[in-house]
């Protein structure tokens, strides 16, 4: 079913609400019984529906996902509630009162920025994605603050809103799309869109954007949330800051935010007593530098991003553990070494290293040997294959 509608009437939502915590392991069984009072059409949708929800609940939270309605494409690619209240928040504090969504999708960041007090324009071409907005905006009691509007985003004048953002589709027929040229809108497109704006702009692009292809007159934010990184963003207009101070990472939740100050890399120095592996959006940002100066330490390897002090400072910004071991890789030495330590569970993490952890630990722990925890860092020091031993510094 391509349409939403039959899903909104009284015999739809009473269906949902029935169907609301349906195992898929049970939906067979279920979808016989309800065929037998309801259209096969209308049982198929609703059922369709509540596995969407279901997925949705690690992005929106189980409130809001079971009154909201989604597309495949939607939970996949809508932005997490956490990271779009975020945002909101950031626009607000701007002074922003009215914001143009292009690419709006199935209305995450219009919901976020509505309840935020903000007026939203919700703009999108695709017919069942934009009728998936209106019903959100309407479920979540938000349809005086969001007007959806289905329509090509590149047509649509956004000069009496104070700020504009853009989320351009980043996905195409055959996967996961690395030139933001590619965007759907391009890149380009949503730069000028964003400069046009009256008072500030932000455009979600992938945190993989080379940091190249960021226009000078942006300010490139990274972020990640409880430590997996989940988009960047590039901010145009009065949120300040120019040079170095135009980059930033902030975590979520907090937030906290790390800002650039153009510090040069940091020393190669050999392994101390405690490794730091930063935040991955600490990492997106090129911001390695200002966390080893927080932590008066150097790196391991001129290439790996793995930080290394003598001090334990705790630091939102990397994860902290504490080394009992630095030796050269070596397969059966590790395995001698996790028999002879009575290790039971063992993590594995690379950086700059080609053996796969799943593998390396099938071939050294096959077994447990006892109740000990290790953790094994496969890198490189100073150039040369490496194993760091260690454990969560606390």
């Amino acid at each position: 079913m391509n349409d939403l509608a039959p899903l909104l009437t009284p015999e739809g939502r009473a269906l949902l609400d029935e169907v609301r915590d349906t195992d898929p392991a049970h939906e067979l069984a279920v979808a016989t019984r309800l065929r037998r009072e309801h259209p096969a059409a209308l049982v198929s949708a609703a059922l369709g529906q509540a596995r969407l929800r279901q997925r949705a609940v690690a992005k929106f939270g189980a409130e809001d996902a079971r009154r909201m309605f989604f597309t495949p494409n939607g939970v996949e690619q809508s932005t997490r509630a956490s990271v779009a209240a975020y945002r909101a928040r950031r626009f607000a504090d701007l002074g922003v009162t009215s914001v143009a969504d292009l690419c709006c999708g199935i209305g995450g960041d219009a919901i976020a920025l509505a309840r935020a007090g903000i007026r939203v324009l919700a703009v999108d071409r695709d017919p069942l994605t934009a009728a998936a907005a209106r019903a959100n905006a309407e479920a979540l009691g938000l349809a005086e603050l969001i007007e959806v509007r289905e329509a090509d985003v590149t047509e649509v004048d956004t000069a009496g809103y104070d700020a504009v953002f853009v989320d351009p589709a980043r996905r195409g027929g055959r996967g996961r799309i690395f030139d933001p040229e590619a965007y759907s809108p391009p890149l380009s497109w949503a730069v000028g869109a964003a400069r046009a704006a009256s008072r500030a702009a932000a455009l979600k692009v992938a945190p993989g954007i080379p940091h190249e292809a960021v226009p000078d007159d942006a300010r490139a934010e990274w972020i990640s949330d409880g430590g997996d990184v989940k988009e960047a963003v590039l901010w145009f207009g009065a949120d300040g800051g120019t040079g170095a101070a135009a980059v930033r990472a902030t975590l979520l939740p907090g937030p906290r935010t790390l800002v650039s100050r153009g510090l040069p890399d940091p020393a190669v120095r050999p392994p101390g007593r405690y490794l730091y592996e930063p935040d991955g959006a600490v990492i997106r940002a090129h911001l390695v530098a200002e966390v080893a100066d927080q932590l008066d330490g150097g790196l391991v390897d001129a290439t790996i991003a793995y930080v290394t002090a003598d001090a334990h400072r705790p630091t939102p910004y990397a994860t902290a553990y504490e080394l009992t071991d630095h030796l050269p890789f070596n397969v059966k030495k590790l395995k001698a070494l996790l028999r002879e330590r009575g290790v039971g569970t063992l993590t594995v993490k690379k950086r700059g290293s080609a053996v796969e952890p799943e593998e390396l630990r099938r071939k050294v722990l096959p077994k447990p040997h006892g109740s000990a925890s290790v953790t094994v860092f496969l890198t490189r020091v100073d150039g040369a294959p490496a194993m760091l031993l260690g454990h969560p510094a606390h």
